[in-house]
């Protein structure tokens, strides 16, 4: 992972590989390396995953084919 530090703005810089790294999983990845978890809550909590994941796309889908209706986008200010 690569962050460009412009104009010797190191702060932005570290905002910046904060948010890549969230993005990637990298937090939740080191959280869950730290402690040991048991087969059967790895296998509930992929379970669970998996669910969410599949939900997502029935409502990604639905919102397509107009049966639900889509997300209020925010307005970004810069």
């Amino acid at each position: 992972m690569q962050v460009l530090v412009r104009d010797n703005n190191v702060e932005q810089a570290l905002r910046v590989l904060k948010k890549k790294m969230q993005r990637e999983g990298v937090f939740r990845e080191m959280k869950a390396r730290s402690a040991y978890e048991k087969p059967s809550e790895k296998r509930a909590r992929e379970k669970a995953e998996a669910v969410r994941r599949h939900r997502k796309l029935a409502r990604k889908k639905a919102q397509r084919e107009g049966l639900l209706p889509a997300p209020k986008k925010a307005a970004r200010t810069r």
